[in-house]
């Protein structure tokens, strides 16, 4: 059995589904159901370790807001290890509230004024928290998860450290370095002569200036070579100096904008933009990210979540014929390393994912949420079951050794040196004037950095007060 740590089992958190074109309260459909023998085995497993509460729920259903299923779904993702232990330990089920990304608030608030019952949500996107619990849409889980039991101690410290008023409102089951990659195609890289970007990282070679390097050697935007595309370019780059743009220390909120370390990654990014080396946003590549292009050698550099490799590899659309999986999109040699490092910094730092969710003010099931998370956990713990869990994945996904090699360096990287910025979780203003093209992403798009900071540090700085003082 390939050693995958303990990721696989968390997909589930990453796998985004469709966008539906609204909220239901209908029922969950299912796709591809965990095998009947390894379900068998997952029973046996469990029986044999006790960590997990010897409890009955009384409310068996918990409510679940967001745009992706917890169950299995869409994406060829089979029933989670951890959702088939809640329902074979608990009687559990996981009732799904469909909504799109944009409107997850909106209707969070509606079934919260409704007393719908809503139970739980995601907090791995980081635009929930603090601004959740600031707004009095989330509630403390203190009561409901003992972090210092068996299931929870190895993440206490975790936990502790992003708690908010003196409460603990965000419950991390695990982090992760899959928040953003640099994903790009073997064959375009070998083409253009050069080592490739996952044999330069397990050398140690794998920084700005190797990044920058190929960016140069590839763009030929008169001839359709295009660069630097994707959406989340800056932050991911933003977080190699290991400075977070607004920070959580010692539950205060935190502003870094005026960070040495911060200028450093923008100024990086405004020489990329004016050598021409972004794509999206600039000329004539307009602002819709192309992400085929990387399958089609059009551009070499795509940085997203891995989250966009999370589905089946190939899946063919019966009107069009063509290949909608990740290979049909990224090319049958897609491969992702982690963000370039910075070769000033002091260790490798990438930006991190915070496997997390958040209890809803009005849930009628806190406790069915806490033993879910429960069955979570022991995912992760118990070596049986992730294994299962592992070869679950590679199943449903079929990605390649080299891969899952990848994705555990980058796990452990994250581990060792996270970044966690809050800009986008404290208020829906802040998140406007920050997450922006006038704010952190201006540098990419042509406009130096000491503009942007000059004009953004007083109100930026206004509200974090204002939010520490809520």
């Amino acid at each position: 059995m390939r050693k995958l740590k303990r990721w696989a089992v968390v997909v589930a958190a990453f796998c985004l589904a469709a966008s539906f074109g609204g909220c239901s309260t209908g029922d969950t459909v299912s796709y591809k159901e965990m095998n009947s023998a390894t379900r068998e085995e997952l029973v046996k497993l469990v029986g044999e370790d006790d960590r997990l509460p010897d409890e009955e729920l009384e409310n068996k259903t918990i409510k679940w807001l967001q745009d992706w299923d917890l169950n299995a779904d869409s994406t060829g993702k089979s029933t989670p290890p951890e959702l088939a232990i809640f329902q074979d330990r608990y009687g559990g089920e996981v009732q799904w509230y469909q909504c799109t990304y944009e409107e997850r608030y909106d209707k969070l608030a509606n079934y919260i004024n409704s007393d719908e019952g809503i139970d739980f949500f995601y907090g791995g996107n980081f635009d929930a928290f603090p601004k959740g619990a600031i707004r009095d849409m989330f509630v403390p889980f203190d009561d409901y998860i003992d972090l210092d039991s068996e299931l929870w101690k190895d993440v206490k410290e975790l936990n502790d450290s992003i708690m908010w008023k003196g409460a603990h409102y965000m419950a991390v089951v695990e982090m992760t370095g899959d928040n953003c990659a640099v994903i790009y195609n073997k064959d375009t890289v070998q083409e253009l002569g050069f080592d490739d970007p996952a044999e330069l990282f397990e050398k140690g070679e794998w920084d700005w200036d190797a990044f920058e390097e190929m960016l140069e050697a590839f763009v030929d935007v008169e001839n359709g070579k295009y660069g630097l595309d994707g959406w989340w370019f800056e932050s991911g780059l933003s977080a190699t100096v290991g400075v977070p743009y607004v920070d959580l220390v010692d539950g205060e909120l935190v502003s870094n904008l005026g960070d040495p370390n911060i200028a450093r990654v923008q100024n990086f990014m405004y020489d990329l933009n004016t050598k021409g080396l972004v794509a999206i946003g600039v000329g004539d590549f307009g602002w819709k990210d192309k992400p085929e292009y990387i399958g089609e050698g059009k551009e070499i550099f795509y940085p997203a979540g891995l989250w966009k490799l999370y589905g089946e590899r190939d899946r063919i659309d019966p009107k069009t014929n063509k290949n909608t999986g990740w290979a049909g999109v990224f090319g049958e040699h897609v491969m992702f390393v982690p963000m370039p490092k910075d070769p000033d910094a002091d260790a490798y730092y990438i930006p991190a994912n915070l496997n997390s969710y958040l209890f809803v003010k009005g849930g009628h099931n806190p406790e069915g949420v806490a033993r879910w998370l429960d069955c979570k956990r022991l995912t992760f713990l118990n070596e049986d079951i992730r294994a299962l869990a592992d070869q679950q994945f590679l199943d449903d996904y079929h990605w390649t050794d080299e891969m899952v090699e990848m994705k555990n360096q980058m796990d452990a990287l994250a581990m060792a040196a996270p970044v966690i910025d809050f800009k986008t979780g404290v208020t829906a203003d802040l998140e406007d004037i920050l997450d922006s093209s006038e704010g952190v992403r201006a540098a990419g798009k042509g406009t130096p950095w000491n503009e942007t900071l000059s004009s953004l540090k007083e109100p930026v700085q206004a509200m974090i007060d204002e939010a520490n003082n809520s």
